[in-house]
């Protein structure tokens, strides 16, 4: 019998010096050490042995088991680090080749925008302001001199989600709220960027767009004016559309503005000479403004009496379109990659 064991052990370990691979190892492992192995196949046996032999044979016999596993893991390891090190060869990485290039995103025009307003009025003490999307009639209309019935209400078609709410039509109502909002009656100097909603839809216009609102409240001492007004959208457009840009002021109607004005800048495209893109005026609708209304000023909270102020706002996407020369709004919104990333080498030349 300790023959037989002793020629199971030197078998064993030729076979296993002579293991190429891992899986080779396992199979070798299963029929070494298996429930059918010889060594298992012997220990099953030791009933048949005489009492006084069993212990003897058994602990030769598992001592041979032990000496064929520790083999067995010095082999696996053995293994293992040899599988690695072909592995890491073949993988290795040559540092001295040209990088891939990484795909990068852009940020969207709208955002270079709006980032660049801000930063803008910031500089010039202005407070950044955010309000409702939802909003109620009440500072949507009333509180800007738009009461129930009022035909300037027919000027923008809304978006009601009930009798009270609505999707804001102008961050104006922000301005209402602002002025509300302020109890202390102290200066004002704000503005307001975010959506705005009302049912278009053409090549100029988007059912979604997004506005900037100015306002400007202080008391009356001061002499806030129309020339205060020409002068800081003056700066905006300037640092907007470029030093060239010129405005021109038309007298219109706000009902929350009196007196009110159209603001046109020189068009982008003719550098105002005339083209088809401005009719041939050489000149571009692009802001409202005007002195704020008595009516307004009374119905948030201040004196009319003693407190004067300006008011602007204008299209944030109409101002891209300009900015960037785009020609139809929509491809603002089609979020298509190809489109969107030439707008960090535009800003390398504006």
């Amino acid at each position: 019998m300790k023959e037989k064991v002793e020629e199971i052990k030197k078998n064993a370990k030729e076979s296993i010096s002579k293991i190429k691979d891992l899986q080779e190892l396992q199979d070798l492992k299963v029929k070494l050490l298996g429930k059918k192995s010889e060594l298992s196949t012997i220990l099953k046996g030791l009933g048949s042995l005489a009492a006084e032999e069993r212990p003897k044979v058994g602990e030769f016999v598992n001592s041979v088991r032990r000496e064929i596993e520790e083999s067995m893991t010095i082999a696996e390891k053995a293994l293992k680090e040899k599988a690695l090190s072909q592995k890491l060869e073949k993988e290795k990485i040559d540092i001295t080749m040209p990088s891939m290039k990484i795909k990068r995103g852009s940020k969207h025009p709208i955002n270079r925008v709006i980032e660049e307003i801000q930063d803008l009025f910031v500089s010039m003490g202005y407070d950044i302001i955010d309000g409702p999307e939802l909003e109620t009639d009440e500072f949507c209309f009333e509180r800007l001199n738009l009461p129930q019935g009022h035909p300037a209400r027919d000027m923008q078609d809304s978006f009601y989600i009930t009798n009270e709410y609505l999707l804001r039509t102008q961050t104006s109502s922000v301005q209402a709220r602002t002025m509300l909002a302020n109890e202390d009656k102290s200066p004002i100097r704000m503005i307001c960027t975010g959506k705005t909603y009302r049912r278009e839809d053409d090549a100029t216009h988007s059912h979604q767009f997004n506005q900037v609102e100015g306002l400007v409240i202080d008391k009356k001492e001061r002499n806030v004016s129309l020339a205060d007004l020409k002068g800081t959208l003056e700066i905006f457009m300037k640092k907007m559309l470029g030093q060239n840009t010129e405005l021109r002021f038309r007298p219109s109607y706000f009902p929350f503005t009196e007196p009110s004005y159209e603001v046109d800048v020189t068009c982008f495209k003719c550098a105002g000479k005339g083209c088809p893109l401005c009719k041939k005026t050489g000149w571009i609708e692009l802001l409202g403004s005007g002195m704020v209304h008595p009516n307004v000023l009374k119905m948030n909270g201040y004196d009319p009496e003693k407190y004067s102020g300006f008011a602007f706002g204008t299209g944030i996407d109409r101002l891209a379109m300009f900015k960037y020369g785009i020609t139809d709004m929509r491809y603002l919104y089609t979020n298509d990659v190809r489109f969107l990333s030439q707008f960090d080498r535009k800003d390398e030349d504006i």
